[in-house]
């Protein structure tokens, strides 16, 4: 086993914080249990600064980290020692391991994910990496290459803090979930719209991938009766075991953690949007005077979505995005969870809000027009492809599908956030 450091300390920073990053960080267990019968099935690592300094809080700790310019460093040291407590105790593959990442050091984890610690962590015991919801609609790009690195390497994905942002909810299917983690202020307030919708959205998902829901803030058996619910199989808090050391000994148990076994990563292989809906739609023919209408019917529907909505557009070209498609775009951005458009020669914010992605002249998505909108509970989507006539712009003529089939449409975004995020 290897517990080394593989990875140099930064040169520079306050001596308290560097005398932490050198030394003083460790990690403490909340145990995870089995709502039906208080089993443990797992453990969250949870990070403390050294015992008895300023820095021993964990959200002291990160603002330090972060006002030197060193989360990344500190986040990598809260890492270690979550895995080298584990290492180090007599867990197996028995019980879970959950561990943070914050979403500033989603980059750097990619090129440095050989760390050894990693691989015998997998080894030893299930790893689940979470990363917090309120992450995900500003790092969105990131995170997901990230888990994708991850779960191709045997760690499982839990989404942290559901119920913090509504944006979020629409994003799921890009990182998909292993563990929906529900947030503690869902059983703690009192019930409203706004919890009822983040309720319906996590357990469709679970229904559609198989994703367990885990609550958080589990202090009285009151909060255990609200958990169960909303639909939680699992939970952690204060009722069942504050942080603390791992237990010297772990005794054997049947009562597994139940982590999906299936090796789909996070986005599908290399599709265009139009490939992969006509595929399994029909495909018709019409002008662009069609289907212009047709494309900003589907861009309509994501008024009505709420702020839980993806949208992503291909325009072929910078010129097809015009003035009056800005406008609207800026709009559609002001309350969805992402907005984004595609097209040679686009800007990285060809309008306010919208993520611009631009692409070179000979890919195959040069020649489509897509629209995809796709929620927690809708999904349509428009796609077309340019039959290269030579004639006028609106007398140019496409193939095209139209799909409401929320599966078929979620494909279709994940073909397209596999290039924003490349």
């Amino acid at each position: 086993m290897s517990v080394t450091r593989t990875k140099p300390l930064p040169a520079t920073g306050s001596a308290e914080l560097m005398a932490a990053i050198a030394t003083g960080i460790r990690s403490v267990y909340q145990p995870i249990v089995r709502l039906a019968d208080r089993r443990v099935v797992a453990y969250e690592a949870l990070a403390r600064g050294p015992a008895g300094s300023r820095l021993e809080r964990p959200d002291l700790l990160f603002a330090a980290a972060r006002e030197e310019g060193l989360e990344t460093a500190v986040d990598w040291e809260c890492w270690r020692a979550a895995l080298r407590g584990g290492l180090q105790s007599t867990m197996g593959s028995d019980r879970a391991l959950f561990v943070n990442v914050e979403p500033s050091s989603a980059t750097s984890w990619v090129p440095e994910i050989g760390d050894p610690l990693l691989e015998d962590a997998l080894d030893r015991f299930p790893l689940v990496v979470e990363v917090t919801e309120r992450a995900l609609p500003n790092h969105t790009t990131d995170l997901i290459p990230l888990a994708e690195d991850l779960r191709r390497r045997g760690a499982r994905i839990a989404l942290d803090d559901v119920g913090t942002d509504p944006r979020s909810l629409a994003l799921m299917p890009f990182l998909r979930p292993d563990v929906i983690k529900l947030d503690l202020g869902l059983l703690h307030n009192s019930p409203s719209r706004e919890i009822a919708e983040v309720v319906h959205a996590v357990n469709a998902e679970a229904e559609r991938t198989g994703a367990l829901i885990l609550a958080e803030g589990i202090e009285t058996e009151e909060h255990l009766r609200r958990a169960l619910a909303l639909g939680a199989s699992y939970g952690q808090g204060w009722l069942f075991g504050r942080p603390e050391a791992l237990p010297a000994h772990h005794e054997p148990t049947d009562a597994i953690f139940p982590l999906r076994h299936d090796a789909t990563t996070v986005l599908p292989p290399e599709s265009t949007p139009f490939e992969i809906v006509a595929a399994k739609r029909p495909l018709r023919r019409a002008d662009k005077r069609l289907l212009v209408e047709l494309s900003r019917s589907i861009e309509r529907q994501t008024v009505a979505q709420s702020s839980s909505t993806v949208v992503m557009s291909t325009f072929q070209e910078r010129r097809y995005f015009t003035a009056e498609t800005a406008q609207r775009y800026s709009e559609l951005a002001a309350d969805a969870a992402l907005v984004a458009a595609v097209g040679v020669g686009m800007d990285a914010e060809p309008a306010p809000g919208v993520r611009g992605l631009h692409i070179e002249a000979d890919e195959s998505l040069r020649g489509e027009w897509n629209v995809i909108v796709l929620g927690p509970h809708f999904g349509a989507a428009f796609v077309a492809r340019d039959l290269g006539d030579d004639l006028p712009d609106r007398d140019r003529r496409f193939d095209f599908a139209l799909t409401h089939d929320r599966d078929l449409v979620t494909e279709a975004a994940r073909a397209m956030m596999r290039r924003l995020a490349a």
